[in-house]
């Protein structure tokens, strides 16, 4: 066992050590849960944390511990805990009615909203971002009368559209995939081009999120825009996350506009939510006045606790003008670790945009997600357990996605504990 191997033990004993609630509660949960679990990216060796209760920007554990919390709900939770225009939204729904049954007038006002703010001729609501790229793609072979999609290697369209590591998950859905190379312009050029007449759809992340926060390049985009638009092949950007890195979406910011999105995450505000949306010529095939309309259920798709806190979200709280200032301070906090990293000469560096960042420790550039697993994990391991220790809660992949309750003193805490684990283990970071 070499020194790295070491003192991850002893963290991990530590861990165990100062939690025993949370230890007795993870038993508990194995018993009806397979592996005490139900989300499998919350779940961290030896077991995770078990939040009581949250408020602010700050997570209570079972156990008494307290952490500032930099996961953000892995960008879904923007507006913190219990923000009070969300709360009094909220109530107002349960107020309201929350399970109409029917068409209501909340849902109109919210369509209206997000097709506003995110450039889309039409859109349909669905549950999760999953949800929505599932039925995007649906669209997309109905429309074009192929069969076969592009997603890329290192790409997460959700639970049942994986493709981590270069493969397909054994649980995805079993769509006929042409796996395009993130990044690389010309072999995922000839790879549409070969396949083109079957292609209905390429999908892809502007930035990949579960694969590391790693941004396209303007160029691979706007090569993956020519070749679908000469091709008649559907192409759609999953913004489930990055929608909120410019206040009209990333495709806004950079300037290409994709046939159709997907979105997700924090725009229901805190609630289950997703989005899908764009062309009307594609939409339409859902019009239930068109014949041979295409079916899309979902007894919560126009939920009104969903629709009531998302227009509040998007029209009161996270305000253009909002986005564009937690961003810069998302940016400061990319740029302020990258140099402290390079100051000490750590093999470690921070990708990603905005409020939407991962820590590496690998050395060198990362373009596409197999440059970011050549990293030691073990390092990001010894660096999660050291930042609960400094009361911060960071996903133990090294994902961070900052909610508008993350300033610049937080920051600061972040930036002073991350030093402090590098100065402890200084030695292991030059192995």
């Amino acid at each position: 066992m070499n020194e790295v191997d070491q003192a991850l033990d002893i963290a991990i004993a530590s861990f165990v050590a100062k939690r025993p609630k949370t230890h007795a509660l993870h038993e508990r949960a194995k018993a009806v849960m397979p592996g005490g679990n139900t989300r499998t990216v919350l779940f961290s060796a030896p077991f995770p944390i078990r939040v009581e209760r949250s408020q602010g920007a700050m997570l209570y554990d079972v156990d008494g511990h307290s952490y500032l919390d930099f996961v953000g709900e892995y960008s879904a939770g923007l507006y913190g805990h219990s923000h009070p225009r969300i709360v009094a939204a909220v109530t107002e729904a349960v107020a309201g009615g929350l399970n109409m049954g029917a068409h209501h007038v909340r849902e109109v006002a919210f369509a209206e909203a997000v097709c506003k703010r995110f450039d889309l001729e039409r859109l349909r609501f669905t549950n999760s971002g999953t949800e929505a790229n599932m039925m995007a793609l649906a669209a997309a072979r109905c429309f074009t009368k192929r069969s076969k999609i592009m997603p890329m290697m290192g790409g997460y369209h959700g639970g049942t559209l994986y493709f981590g590591g270069g493969v397909a998950s054994p649980v995805n859905a079993p769509f006929e995939c042409v796996l395009g190379r993130y990044n690389d312009v010309e072999t995922t050029r000839a790879l549409i081009q070969q396949n083109a007449s079957e292609l209905a759809a390429i999908i892809v992340e502007p930035m990949l999120g579960s694969g590391g926060c790693i941004p396209a390049s303007l160029e691979f985009l706007s090569m993956l825009k020519e070749e679908s638009s000469k091709a008649g092949i559907v192409l759609i950007f999953d913004e489930v996350m990055t929608s909120r890195l410019h206040p009209n979406g990333y495709s806004a910011k950079i300037g290409i506009q994709p046939d159709l999105k997907t979105l997700g995450k924090y725009i229901g505000g805190g609630m289950s939510f997703g989005a899908f949306g764009g062309r009307a010529v594609i939409m339409d095939l859902f019009d239930p006045t068109r014949p041979n309309a295409l079916p899309h259920a979902g007894t919560f798709n126009n939920n009104t606790m969903t629709m009531t806190a998302g227009l509040a979200g998007l029209t009161e709280i996270y305000t253009p003008e909002v986005c564009f200032a937690h961003c810069a301070l998302g940016d400061k906090l990319k740029t302020d670790l990258n140099e402290m990293f390079m100051r000490y000469q750590a093999p470690m560096q921070v990708t990603g945009m905005g409020t939407l960042l991962n820590i590496h420790a690998v050395s060198g550039d990362i373009l596409r997600a197999e440059d970011a697993a050549k990293g030691d994990l073990r390092i990001k391991r010894l660096l999660f357990h050291h930042l609960l220790d400094e009361g911060i809660y960071i996903a133990d992949r090294g994902f961070m996605a900052l909610s508008l309750l993350i300033g610049e003193r937080e920051s600061a805490l972040l930036l002073v504990a991350i030093e402090k684990f590098i100065n402890k283990y200084r030695d292991l970071l030059r192995v």
